[in-house]
């Protein structure tokens, strides 16, 4: 088990809600942050990939970033993602949100560029020099970026830069994580997908950056804190009840789907900007059924 998390155990990638007209919705913004600390979230990331980052601007981002720090600045640490795929872009603007005081920085693998790894290193530690007194994140997610940051590449930069203290690690090659741990000590690994959550954990992960929070936050809290507590049992039983959500949750882009179960389960937090679309009714229809039968038997075992 890795040391005490900085950021926490369960992070949530929170979605970023918006007008009938599409515009930023800063008031359901900081009641979904409350909600979600309330629901067991120790820490939250705002404006990632779940958080619609490549359709946000700039000056959104930051009136996002703002919003959210005032309705929960203090409760819990808040990470606000600045990565893009222009260096020097991410390095303008990691700076100006620095001075907003979030506990961390999540900066995102430069997608479509598909640079080497070379570039990699040198993108990720232009970005953390920039903010030396800040925490980062790096956010790998191959899927998503074309490009795998490398164990190497990891490690190197938690040796060579301090404030470079985490990844957000969204692959499932779990011989990378071990790597990773092995050779970078202090260095967290968090999972950036809620399926692998419990094998990272059990490898040495920190926890995780999570979707499914949005909707079962609780069950999720307390199935880290059996980990923790060693009650594999109740973690593994946990985790198996709600793996249909984590898969139906997935089941086309992220965040069409959790958008669409926040809105299901009574929080509705608006639509996707082009050229995300929302859930079509058979999605939701199929969506409705699994949130049902997880609710039904996480209330049955005391989970909920």
């Amino acid at each position: 088990m890795s040391q005490e998390p900085r950021f926490g155990r369960l992070l949530t990638a929170m979605v970023t809600p918006f007008t009938p007209d599409l515009e930023l919705d800063l008031p359901r913004a900081a009641a979904l942050a409350q909600r979600l600390v309330q629901q067991g979230s120790e820490g939250l990331i705002v404006n990632g990939t779940t958080g619609e980052s490549p359709t946000i601007s700039r000056p959104e981002r930051l009136e996002l970033f703002k919003a959210v720090r005032s309705a929960v600045g203090g409760q819990i640490p808040l990470v606000a993602n600045v990565g893009d795929n222009c260096t020097a872009d991410s390095v303008e603007f990691a700076k100006k949100v620095a001075q907003l005081g979030f506990e961390g920085l999540l900066v995102v693998t430069p997608y479509y560029n598909k640079p080497p790894q070379e570039g990699l290193y040198r993108h990720f530690r232009a970005v953390a020099e920039a903010v030396p007194d800040t925490p980062v994140i790096l956010y790998n997610i191959p899927s998503r970026c074309v490009v795998n940051i490398e164990p190497d590449t990891i490690i190197r930069l938690a040796h060579d830069v301090p404030n470079i203290v985490a990844v957000k690690q969204a692959h499932s090659d779990m011989n990378q994580v071990d790597e990773i741990l092995s050779r970078a000590r202090g260095f967290e690994v968090l999972s950036g997908d809620d399926d692998l959550t419990l094998e990272m954990m059990k490898r040495g992960g920190s926890g995780v950056i999570s979707v499914t929070a949005h909707v079962a936050g609780d069950a999720l809290h307390k199935m880290i804190a059996a980990y923790i507590a060693g009650d594999l049992h109740v973690a593994e039983e946990i985790n198996a009840i709600l793996a249909p959500l984590h898969k139906t949750l997935f089941s086309t882009t992220n965040p069409i789907m959790v958008k669409a179960a926040l809105a299901i389960t009574g929080f509705e937090v608006g639509g996707l900007r082009l050229p995300l679309i929302d859930a079509n009714a058979e999605q939701r229809a199929a969506l409705k059924e699994v949130l049902v039968s997880i609710d039904s038997k996480l209330r049955e075992r005391n989970y909920r």
